[in-house]
């Protein structure tokens, strides 16, 4: 799927994972880690998104009061 908004998203994007397919693309992104119980890189901060840990317990544990 073809995104217009790509070079926009493109720099916004915090993902570190290089070969990633996705980046940029939030519709496809969105819908690869929702079919792995996870949530895109864009959800954490850029420490917390360098552990590559996407899991939605992650999440919830670092956004915990």
């Amino acid at each position: 799927m073809d995104c217009a908004r790509l070079e926009t998203n493109l720099q916004r994007c915090n993902c570190t994972y290089e070969p990633c397919s996705r980046k940029g693309n939030c519709c496809e992104c969105i819908i690869y880690h929702r079919r792995l119980g996870e949530l895109p890189a864009c959800y954490f901060t850029d420490q917390q998104e360098r552990t590559f840990n996407r899991s939605i317990s992650y999440f919830v544990q670092c956004n915990s009061r």
